[in-house]
């Protein structure tokens, strides 16, 4: 079991060892540098059974000293001396004690995210959705909700998109009086899932109903010229395209009969005409399909006919339960579902694209990978440079959907990669001007952190913050130099992604 003595001059131990990382941070933050190396030198011991001897003689067990780790040290120390009548030699300088440690806590985080609310000690970050750009009052509403913090992630949307959603804000700030940071979000390596097999072109159809199945109220639907297409009703979520020729004639009070996808004889009775288009509703669950024939019905005779279309495509997500297999493929073809015979044996496993190159160069058997934010969890069996294979571990109760677009994470992996692309780099320059702080996706060491800051540097923003989001094995493991790192260009903050 390690001493208070051993800790202590372990703690000055690993400062010393950071001697060089510790001169090249910004002078006002070295002291909190120092406490963090202190702690470190700390935690790197089992603590437990030396807090339990000093819990019973009544003295701090040490559990909460990452504010101030020397002066804890020093404090316990002292008593033990005193109770003891021993000398226990010099006394390490502190860096920070119990007043100065929480006070340039909260400046820091004062730095970074903005004062703190009136009425809570954590911020509110929040992260556009496209809407945002063309849409003032969803940013204002947001806003006066308690937003402090928008996120815009720059792996989605357009410079001119990021920009107007800004501008939407510093207009809000004025209307509601209170302000608000903005962090822009770097992409990173691109490591995702790629699109997946359409299924076919239909739309679902379905009423609302009660707990029980009763029908609370009726569908309803948009039924336009397929070949111009009128904006429905702000309430209506149905819209189908039909031949331009039956609208024409259509009137309140016919029916439209047709069968849907599942061969079921359907109706839907006409409420209104507005324009060229017509509002229709049921209380049937309908599967329209694409192009299927309907015939417009009055007083029970068929007065003429058409089609149904184009309709969306349905592309239906890959689902995976626990021991499934799953292969990521370096080709970019679309991903399929698996392939089952009529046992309900796998004939051939679901696949889907993973976009990033690296992964089929360093994917090793035995790491893990974590999939759509940590939703399905998985281990890597095989790697053959072309395809990937995996046996999936954790899924939800009902199993996993895995989508297009969803992302991948090997927090076991080393990739040998920068985690600043060329796009990166290019939406780097597009933001500067107008975020309060960029957060670096994917990043595994203290050299990404560099290459930020020089870039940061090289436009003139070297005063934005920094957020480091912390979502892989190697990161986790180099955490100590990347913080020190980090701190030759305050202000910063972690993030833990919580999927990963």
């Amino acid at each position: 079991m390690p001493t208070l003595m051993m800790l202590r001059d372990e703690a000055v131990r690993v400062e010393r060892s950071f001697a060089e990382e510790l001169s090249q941070i910004e002078p006002a933050y070295r002291a909190s540098a120092r406490n963090l190396l202190h702690y470190l030198g700390v935690r790197q011991h089992d603590i437990r059974n030396l807090q339990r001897d000093l819990a019973s003689l009544g003295l701090s067990s040490l559990g909460v000293l990452e504010g101030n780790a020397m002066a804890s040290l020093n404090a316990v120390l002292d008593v033990l001396g005193q109770l003891t009548g021993r000398d226990l030699g010099p006394t390490p300088d502190a860096p920070v004690d119990f007043r100065t440690g929480p006070l340039l806590l909260r400046d820091h985080t004062r730095n970074l995210l903005g004062p703190e609310p009136n009425n809570r000690q954590v911020r509110i970050m929040v992260t556009m959705p496209s809407e945002a750009a063309t849409q003032p009052e969803l940013v204002r509403d947001l806003l006066k909700a308690g937003m402090d913090v928008m996120r815009i992630n720059c792996a989605h949307d357009s410079p001119e998109a990021w920009r107007a959603m800004v501008n939407h804000l510093r207009r809000a700030e004025r209307e509601v009086g209170r302000s608000c940071r903005v962090q822009a979000d770097l992409g990173g390596p691109k490591l995702r899932t790629g699109p997946l097999s359409a299924a076919g072109r239909l739309l679902k159809i379905r009423p609302r109903r009660d707990y029980l199945g009763r029908v609370l109220a009726p569908a309803l639907v948009w039924l336009t010229p397929a070949d111009a297409p009128e904006n429905p009703p702000e309430r209506v979520r149905s819209v189908v395209p039909i031949s331009p020729a039956l609208l024409e004639i259509a009137e309140s009070g016919d029916e439209l009969c047709f069968s849907d996808g599942r061969e079921r004889e359907r109706r839907l009775s006409i409420v209104s005409r507005q324009g060229r288009s017509c509002l229709v509703e049921t209380e049937q669950v309908i599967y329209a399909m694409d192009q299927s024939p309907v015939d417009l019905i009055r007083s029970d005779a068929v007065i003429t006919n058409g089609f149904i279309g184009p309709l969306p495509e349905i592309t239906p997500p890959i689902l995976l339960f626990p021991n499934d297999m799953l292969i990521l493929t370096r080709e970019a073809t679309p991903g399929e579902d698996a392939v089952r015979d009529e046992a309900g044996h796998v004939v051939s496993p679901a696949h889907t694209h993973c976009t990033l190159e690296a992964a089929f160069q360093s994917v090793r058997p035995g790491e893990h990978v974590w999939l759509d934010d940590g939703k399905i969890g998985g281990m890597v069996k095989a790697n053959d440079g072309e395809c990937i294979s995996i046996q999936i571990t954790h899924t939800g109760a009902n199993g996993g959907r895995l989508r297009a677009e969803k992302g991948i994470n090997f927090p076991d992996t080393h990739f040998e990669m920068s985690a600043l692309t060329d796009k990166d780099i290019a939406d780097l320059a597009q933001v500067v001007g107008y975020v309060d702080m960029v957060a670096l996706s994917f990043l595994r060491g203290p050299d990404d952190v560099l290459l930020l800051e020089d870039h940061l540097h090289r436009l003139g923003a070297g005063h934005l913050g920094i957020v480091l989001k912390i979502e892989n094995r190697q990161a986790f493991e180099n955490l100590p130099r990347i913080l020190l790192a980090s701190l030759r260009s305050p202000p910063v903050g972690v993030m833990v992604a919580r999927g990963d």
